[in-house]
């Protein structure tokens, strides 16, 4: 058998295994990460996250789906520059690398971490929906009854289409509640189930209801797990720069768990 210790954290609803592969490398089969994901068998967790040594940064982020699929996680990065913290690296401004690229963050007085993201260049028109990839890629239906939605069987049938199902996309159903505030649900692809929140997907949602002329925006954002923020500089009709995705990650609890051989 082997035991893995871990730790569970959480950025408004969305949770995540992080393990620290840093002090002593960690190595997990895709069986293994979708065990130690899993309901019956594991933490039950959307994803989970291995903080790896990374020459010239402070950290890489490797991140699974619950499925065992891997992709950028808006709401994982958040929760791991936390983690990387309560390991002992403490510094003004963190550097690490995802799947997608680099990315910098740095945590508030208010615990909040703001997180940058990469930058949009292109948002296609799908019908009267959206598609856009903020990390991940994500499908955007606006929507005047998102609460009221069922977001599995409405986000399943997106996801399952004949134009996604081989890949497979995120897809959110926005609410404007004001020009400056949105409400958003998630159907995660690698989870295949609404989660309480998605970072990617609300960084998604809020570049595309974005109402306000070039310049600086930012958008509060409602989710069923809690509130968020995202910051951008928009420069054209279709590309936005210095993307932040911001909002509380927390440490819930830890443990050990053992694998069978």
């Amino acid at each position: 058998m082997q035991e893995i210790q871990f730790y569970k954290y959480q950025g408004t609803g969305n949770d995540f295994v992080m393990i620290d592969g840093i002090e002593k490398p960690v190595d997990l089969t895709l069986d293994e990460v979708r065990r130690l994901c899993s309901k019956g068998f594991g933490v039950a967790t959307d994803g989970l996250i291995i903080l790896r040594k990374a020459e010239g940064l402070d950290f890489e982020m490797d991140y699974y789906n619950a499925d065992g699929t891997q992709s950028m996680c808006g709401n994982g990065g958040r929760c791991a520059v936390k983690f990387a913290k309560q390991l002992g690296i403490l510094v003004p401004t963190y550097h690490f690398k995802a799947i997608d690229g680099l990315h910098e963050a740095t945590i508030e007085e208010n615990g909040w971490v703001n997180l940058k993201m990469k930058d949009v260049s292109q948002i296609k028109n799908y019908g009267s929906d959206s598609i856009l990839n903020t990390g991940s890629p994500h499908y955007i239906v606006m929507t005047d009854h998102v609460k009221d939605l069922n977001v599995v069987e409405e986000g399943r049938k997106i996801r399952y289409s004949d134009g996604f199902k081989e890949e497979g996309i995120n897809v959110n159903f926005v609410e404007t509640i004001n020009d400056t505030s949105i409400f958003v649900r998630t159907y995660e692809r690698g989870v295949e189930n609404e989660t309480l929140s998605c970072g990617t997907g609300v960084t998604a949602a809020s570049i595309v209801a974005a109402h306000n002329d070039r310049g600086f925006n930012r958008i509060e954002v409602e989710t069923l797990g809690g509130k968020l923020a995202v910051e951008f500089d928009r420069t054209s009709e279709e590309h936005f720069e210095n993307i932040l995705l911001c909002g509380p990650a927390e440490r819930v609890f830890s443990g050990q768990i053992e694998l069978p051989s």
